[in-house]
């Protein structure tokens, strides 16, 4: 039996402190909304954008799969594992924080916003070792078709975590349809629209809305107009 929630894109908390406008999906910080707690393993989805020069200083995270998705300028990130890296839109980064580490994050221009995705997922594995891994993703891949960026494989495209979820970005053109097969029996698909308009399984979604589908093997997916958007295939029970 198919279920559906549909997450339209002015339902999500926001919270806007100046130099971080975030939109949270689910609850998050200050904003707390009961039925939007999580989705399967998906604990969190953060639509941010952080002004010139600014970020977040060093904060712990433990057992958590945490993958940052910048869309637009760069973003500076440095952990306790001694890594420090600029990460820019097209690239990916992933870190198991497992036992535990701390990071921070900043806009290291001094002319230019920051906008990326932030997305937390239960792992399947606790207390693990923590790491660190980023990765330059080829956009021109998901021109028409979806890009897988994320596995549980480290021998598979994009980067990898703890957990049995696959991420998968589009960029198609208006009139472009494609179908997804669910990765794993038990998993759900939870679809975050960037920009356009597309429709899932017959729901229609705007710039930065969401839908979350479970119960069914198969997503039919069309651009209605040139339309971005990220699939999130993760486990309804985890």
């Amino acid at each position: 039996m198919e279920n559906i929630v549909l997450h339209k894109a002015d339902t999500r908390g926001n919270a806007n402190h100046g130099w971080l406008n975030a939109y949270h999906s689910f609850s998050f910080a200050s904003w707390y909304n009961p039925d939007r707690i999580q989705f399967g393993a998906l604990r969190v989805l953060n639509d941010d954008t952080i002004a010139a020069g600014m970020g977040f200083g060093t904060h712990p995270h433990d057992n958590m799969e945490i993958i940052t998705i910048p869309l637009e300028g760069d973003l500076a990130h440095k952990d306790s594992m001694g890594n420090t890296e600029v990460i820019k839109n097209g690239d990916i980064q992933v870190m198991s924080a497992g036992t535990g580490i701390q990071h921070s994050e900043f806009n290291p221009n001094a002319d230019q916003q920051t906008k990326l995705l932030q997305i937390w997922l239960f792992p399947n594995k606790r207390n693990v070792t923590p790491r660190y891994q980023q990765i330059t993703l080829d956009v021109a891949d998901r021109h028409n078709k979806l890009s897988q960026v994320l596995s549980p494989n480290a021998d598979d495209e994009g980067v990898w975590i703890h957990q049995d979820a696959w991420f998968n970005m589009g960029n198609f053109d208006s009139g472009v349809t494609a179908e997804y097969k669910i990765k794993k029996e038990g998993n759900g698909v939870y679809a975050f629209v960037l920009k356009g308009n597309v429709t899932i399984n017959g729901q229609e979604l705007n710039s930065r809305d969401a839908v979350g589908i479970s119960g069914t093997d198969t997503l039919n997916i069309k651009a209605n107009t040139d339309a971005e958007f990220l699939l999130m295939d993760i486990p309804m029970n985890y």
